[in-house]
């Protein structure tokens, strides 16, 4: 009877002995560098199952025993666990981390950058040329953009803040366009809340409007508040607020880059120096600094102001100042002209 337990004991002990090796090796396989230079994007697809995938890993990134990786998921649970969209691969990444990244859901991130002072056919040109975006609205109207993001304001241009917003594979034009306006109309709101007394707005869509205005027509940011407040005591004295990028928006594609008398005099429901008040819409896409100067524009007694030609303004307080300044400025202009 010794013999035979001895037997089995030798048995159980080169088993043992067997399992250990192959757990070593399993450990070794799972944590030794895939053979990959340079990053890989794999593309997980819904529908995929695990062995799919892992054949997919084999594929692409050289994967030797793939079924070894097969069983040690599955004894992980890992086999429902495994996301779908794009996944980057890079230099170092052994099997198990590159399981572990699929099953992590941080797929790869595409950015897209709507930029201040733009307008929303920029825009929107930009987003429909991202990659990877799944395009849903191209050749739709503004209204009915406006209707598929649910934003409440009456004109898609000026209706999206600007940012960099970032999306993976797949992601549709309507879902970023609908996080840009969500975004516009939050700190559009909290702005409004924070505002100055005794603005002459009536509502936060008409901040907004005289926002995208002071986008245009500041270059420093340390200017905003002072153009902002130019405008807003212009308005509160009853004079039109005579802003040449109102006039160029009005004018839209017949506008060729040079702004002259003509276009000045040209009646369009944008063009300030026609109309009273503030024109039906923003010209741009208005950035945080810009609302936040026309809800809070400097106290000062400036109602002029005119381009100095390095980015800044020269302001005055009287029309005759202003005219000075004007003819100064043009002056210097013409003299630096080659």
């Amino acid at each position: 009877m010794r013999r035979p337990l001895r037997w089995l004991a030798l048995a159980l002990g080169a088993l043992l002995v067997l399992w250990g090796a192959g757990r070593g090796y399993l450990q070794h396989y799972l944590d030794t560098p895939l053979s990959v230079s340079a990053p890989v994007i794999v593309e997980i697809r819904p529908g995929s199952g695990l062995g799919q995938i892992i054949r997919q890993l084999s594929t692409e990134l050289a994967l030797k025993h793939p079924e070894l990786l097969t069983w040690w998921a599955r004894e992980q649970g890992y086999e429902r666990a495994i996301r779908t969209g794009e996944f980057e691969i890079t230099p170092g990444m052994t099997p198990r981390n590159a399981l572990q990244h699929l099953i992590s859901g941080q797929a790869v991130q595409y950015p897209i950058t709507f930029i201040e002072g733009t307008t929303v056919r920029s825009a929107l040109q930009s987003l429909w040329r991202s990659p990877k975006l799944s395009i849903t609205l191209d050749g739709a109207s503004d209204a009915e953009i406006l209707a598929a993001i649910d934003s409440p304001l009456p004109f898609l241009e000026g209706a999206l803040f600007p940012d960099t917003y970032f999306y993976t594979a797949g992601t549709t034009d309507r879902e970023i366009l609908r996080r840009a306006s969500q975004r516009l109309n939050q700190i559009l709101e909290a702005q409004w809340q924070a505002r100055q007394v005794g603005l002459p707005y009536a509502t936060p869509y008409e901040a907004l409007i005289m926002a995208s205005i002071v986008e245009k027509e500041s270059g420093l940011l340390s200017e905003r508040e002072r153009i902002a407040g130019v405008f807003v005591r212009r308005l509160h004295n009853g004079m039109r607020l005579q802003s040449d990028p109102t006039v160029i928006y009005g004018l839209g594609e017949s506008f060729d880059g040079n702004l002259r008398r003509v276009d000045l005099d040209t009646t369009t429901p944008y063009n300030t120096y026609r109309i009273n008040g503030l024109p039906p819409g923003p010209i741009a896409m208005a950035g945080e600094s810009a609302i936040h100067a026309s809800l809070n524009p400097s106290d000062e007694s400036y109602l002029y102001f005119v381009a100095t030609g390095d980015g800044g303004h020269y302001f005055s307080t009287t029309l005759d100042e202003h005219n000075a300044a004007v003819r100064r400025y043009q002056l210097n202009r013409s003299q630096a002209a080659p």
